[in-house]
């Protein structure tokens, strides 16, 4: 996110507020941040995806994670075919599904697309919280939450999150992946016991969420400007 996208003629008590807190909290754990960064956007101009969207979405990221691990191709599309999932991945997800010998940097990227499902999870109220961003998530149990459920009942059993809720974790991750890219230009590792991985896809998917830069984005094309 950078300061010419949200540097408008008015920025509301409710974005410094979100500011303040979030600068609070990175005190508290120890986490270097800069006064000067801006306030991220807020309603109107932030604006939630559909409860439907979401949960394609996160349906989605984790089949693809569950391939990076190395499920097989047969397996992967029954999965993909029962749950109704063929037309809703992206171009890159599609590449990444169809290819028969994906390079380990491929698994890899998308195996970590399990901390953006998981962010969504939390979006969609199957997660009570989403706890600070310095390990992995628990992969069996959000495996798990999808498997025990057709699509149409995880469709159905999702709960929006607040906007509010939404926002103030996007907030907050917007100034932990500062703090991580600083400490990177000068080769130290993330501050404060940061995980840097977990940092991206949460930012990646909060960014999704709220619709940044622009509501129609295409969730390949996603920035994490900071």
């Amino acid at each position: 996110m950078t300061a010419s996208i949200f540097m408008t003629e008015l920025i509301s008590k409710e974005q410094l507020e979100r500011k303040k807190r979030s600068e609070q909290q990175l005190q508290t754990e120890g986490v270097p941040f800069i006064e000067h960064l801006p306030v991220i956007e807020g309603p109107p101009t932030a604006q939630l995806r559909s409860v439907e969207d979401v949960a394609w979405r996160a349906m989605c990221l984790n089949l693809v994670a569950v391939k990076g691990e190395g499920m097989g191709y047969e397996r992967l599309t029954e999965i993909i075919e029962q749950y109704g999932l063929r037309e809703k991945f992206t171009r890159d997800e599609v590449a990444f599904i169809e290819s028969a010998e994906p390079t380990d940097h491929e698994r890899n990227q998308f195996t970590w697309r399990y901390e953006a499902y998981w962010v969504l999870l939390w979006g969609l109220s199957y997660i009570p919280e989403l706890g600070r961003p310095d390990q992995i998530c628990d992969v069996p149990r959000s495996v798990k939450i999808m498997v025990d459920r057709t699509a149409e009942e995880f469709i159905h059993q999702s709960r929006l999150r607040d906007i509010e809720q939404i926002l103030d974790a996007a907030d907050l991750i917007y100034r932990y992946h500062w703090a991580c890219r600083d400490a990177n230009l000068v080769g130290n590792p993330p501050p404060a016991g940061l995980n840097g991985g977990v940092v991206l896809e949460r930012h990646y998917a909060l960014n999704w969420l709220i619709g940044y830069p622009e509501s129609d984005t295409d969730w390949d094309d996603i920035s994490t400007d900071t």
